[in-house]
């Protein structure tokens, strides 16, 4: 799982450099499946990442037990693939609890139709940074600089009672601020109307559809509110596979699933 070059590994192993050669590439022309573990009550998370050349994996990845249950390579992520493996994993009696998820609308789509009574918590640090890159880190408005102090204080909600603050604070922004948020100006090359404040909008916009999905995790701490283990699952898999540049993608696929089973059996 590190970089090496050929002279140090022929040394270290006593193989030739053509025995490893041929070692790597048998290794790499196939690989093991991922074994489906039956459980009740999994508190699911999923969350697709990008690899070069068009690469995305999808992991469906149990929190409790820190085990990716499912995972697919595709192009982009895909409502009818996503529904697929729900699906599936349904039939594999993976009873799923709750789904924690970055709040992509085909993720979103696919889960109410997959399991339409399954609780669905939003990762809260998406959220959060999604704000963040719409009104930016300095943003000039007062409008901007009081939403962007809302927004960051959700990952610090631990009680009812602060859910509760939290969400006053946010409706009185609103109420404040909706008439300025909702300005709209005629775009002079497509003749159409757009919100003014584009990036304000889609910041508050964000929040308003994410809010009945924010808290779950305050009713049930086993519910985890963000995603970021993914994202530390996925960075970590970026940095090894960028240690073997150049496979080929039937290769490059192999290594992730040669990676996702060592992972799950190292647990």
């Amino acid at each position: 799982m590190e970089r090496q070059v050929y002279r140090f590994l022929v040394r270290d192993s006593g193989m030739s450099e053509s025995s490893l050669q041929r070692l790597f590439k048998r290794f790499l022309s196939k690989a093991p499946e991922v074994s489906i573990m039956p459980k009740h009550k999994t508190h699911l998370l999923i969350d697709g990442s990008y690899f070069p050349n068009g690469l995305c994996l999808i992991l469906y990845y149990d929190h409790d037990i820190r085990y990716v249950q499912l995972y697919r390579h595709t192009d982009e992520e895909k409502f009818i693939e996503i529904y697929e493996d729900l699906i599936n994993l349904k039939k594999l009696s993976v009873n799923v609890y709750s789904i924690t998820c970055d709040g992509h609308k085909v993720t979103l789509k696919a889960i109410k139709k997959a399991y339409p009574n399954v609780l669905v918590q939003r990762c809260l640090v998406h959220i959060k940074r999604q704000v963040r890159n719409y009104l930016s880190t300095s943003p000039k408005t007062q409008q901007a600089k009081d939403l962007l102090e809302i927004s960051k204080r959700i990952t610090n909600i631990k009680t009812q009672e602060e859910c509760g603050l939290w969400l006053l604070d946010f409706k009185e922004w609103c109420d404040v601020n909706q008439d300025y948020v909702m300005q709209k100006s005629l775009n002079e090359e497509s003749k159409r109307y757009w919100y003014t404040h584009r990036n304000l909008h889609a910041a508050y916009t964000l929040i308003l559809k994410a809010i009945p999905n924010m808290f779950h995790h305050l009713d049930d701490n086993e519910i985890p509110y963000t995603t970021n283990r993914l994202e530390n699952y996925f960075g970590h898999l970026k940095d090894k596979l960028t240690l073997h540049r150049g496979l080929r993608m039937p290769a490059k696929k192999n290594f992730i699933k040669w990676y996702l089973h060592f992972k799950n059996n190292t647990q």
